[in-house]
């Protein structure tokens, strides 16, 4: 059990980094939603979206085949580093130089109308330099979590959505105040500024990223010029199903919002279905946290006779952060629904089904780690193709008739059919005894909770905390003699 004290430990510092930042972000989305109308917020949805899918291409795997490849070559961890961040730059290279000369005609894709391709011009512009600088820092940042220094790691994410948030807020707030005073620098600012622009959110998104990057410049010293190609040879091999994988969970992720407009869904509803995914995000905050602590860990531990017991634990206590976040988000959205614009607040009903996938989606992460340490990543690739297809045919098919809430009930299927087979994948191939009974009932109370507090009790504030409460008391009931041992050590 020291393992897991451990393993909470830095799981811990990476998740207040994750959430903090995550929370300091989120702080924009009411900003956003004020100033920029739903039409111009589906620009913001839309390049987004876009963009995750090219950083999953940009990565390439690497980071979890770094991870991979330090446990198994031990000796040669400077070798591994080297091969890792020289595959994502090249390719990071040959994206930049390729974007900046086909930046108009990327631009004309997106745009809706031929008034909108200068601007979209700009958007694409910012974007390819965006995107290179954040594949830049994919390696680096993976090093740091290896390297077991967490505090350096959320110093530098701090700071990055620090400068993000600043930025946003002296563009979208400080700059008309002064244009208000009317003084010199006013009338300055007024000759270039421009009012409700979306494009200062991707101006300080670059800058930012910008300054991470020479936060990471140490890292980046480390760097030897070798290439051990005979070694590359074999990390390729583990990557490209990553990749693979890793674009299926993408195209799950952000299809929907891609795709929307194409298939009838107006700019005004795209915008609505982007904000209220946010409000969904604060699941994906603890995904996030926990995936930054548990590569590393998983890896790292794999030697370990009481590996596989470990992983099972992990799993379970996972499952049952994830069913008290789900039932707690959903019995306060009365409060969370103020983080966005009221006019966004036709979307709620989405909220509930999207938080559903996002458990799914937490215990498939955790479950994938079985063809990641069996070197089966091509498993990871049947299994997210699976579910992409499921997106593709069933967006195409759903919305159409439902709009962005047939979007919703998609992601979740998706997601938890992805969960079912790799489970079932997972038992014959690297059995690892899971709890499964324990881990269905917290599935099941927490989806009965959410139904009763979201609509038989119609969102009642007072009515859902309680449901929460007694559902939190039951879950400290049963798990008190299992989390006393895990918090002594044993």
């Amino acid at each position: 059990m020291s393992a897991i004290k451990k393993f909470l430990g830095q799981t811990a510092i990476y998740g207040v980094t994750t959430v903090v930042s995550r929370m300091f972000n989120f702080i924009l989305t009411p900003l956003f939603t004020g100033v920029f109308q739903p039409a111009v917020y589906s620009i913001f949805t839309k390049m987004y979206a876009s963009a995750s899918l090219i950083n999953a291409i940009l990565a390439f795997g690497m980071e979890s085949t770094y991870f991979r490849y330090l446990n198994k070559h031990e000796d040669k961890r400077q070798e591994v580093y080297n091969n890792s961040f020289f595959t994502v730059g090249f390719l990071s290279l040959l994206f930049l130089i390729t974007g900046l000369l086909f930046a108009k005609p990327i631009a004309i894709h997106f745009s809706t109308e031929p008034g909108q391709v200068t601007d979209y011009m700009s958007y694409v512009n910012y974007f390819v330099w965006l995107l290179f600088i954040d594949a830049i820092c994919v390696i680096p940042f993976a090093k740091l979590r290896a390297d077991g220094k967490p505090i350096r790691f959320s110093v530098i994410k701090f700071l990055n959505i620090g400068s993000f948030i600043g930025f946003n807020l002296f563009f979208l707030f400080v700059v008309p105040a002064i244009i208000r005073t009317e003084s010199s620098i006013g009338h300055w600012c007024a000759s270039w500024y421009r009012e409700g622009w979306i494009g200062y959110v991707f101006i300080s998104n670059l800058i930012a990223s910008v300054l991470t990057l020479l936060l990471l410049v140490p890292e980046l010293l480390k760097l030897k010029l070798k290439f051990d190609a005979e070694l590359f040879k074999k990390m390729f091999s583990y990557s490209w199903p990553v990749l693979i994988a890793n674009l299926s969970f993408v195209v799950n992720e952000n299809l929907d919002k891609m795709i929307l407009e194409p298939l009838g869904v107006s700019a005004y509803n795209l915008g609505v279905y982007g904000a209220v995914c946010k409000i969904a995000v604060f699941l994906s905050l603890f995904i996030t946290a926990f995936r930054l602590g548990a590569e590393p860990f998983f890896f790292s531990h794999a030697k370990n006779a009481n590996a596989r017991t470990t992983y099972a634990t992990v799993l379970n206590y996972f499952v049952v952060a994830l069913a008290l976040i789900f039932v707690g988000l959903v019995a306060n959205i009365e409060i969370l629904k103020h983080f966005i614009d009221k006019e966004y607040w036709v979307g709620l009903n989405a909220v509930p089904i999207l938080l559903f996938g996002y458990v799914c989606l937490g215990i498939y992460s955790n479950l994938s780690i079985w063809y990641r340490l069996s070197d089966q990543t091509r498993y990871g690739l049947y299994i997210s193709v699976i579910g992409a297809i499921i997106t593709i045919v069933l967006n195409i098919v759903l919305v159409p008739v439902y709009g962005f809430m047939g979007s919703a009930w998609v992601s979740m299927l998706a997601y938890f059919v992805m969960m079912v087979i790799s489970y079932v994948l997972g038992q014959k191939n690297y059995p690892i005894p899971y709890n499964l009974k324990r881990i269905l009932w917290y599935m099941l109370v927490s989806i009965i909770l959410v139904a009763l507090s979201f609509w038989v009790f119609n969102r009642n504030i007072y009515i859902g905390n309680v449901l929460f409460l007694v559902f939190i008391a039951g879950s400290f009931y049963a798990e008190k003699k299992e989390l006393k041992q895990i918090l002594k050590g044993k």
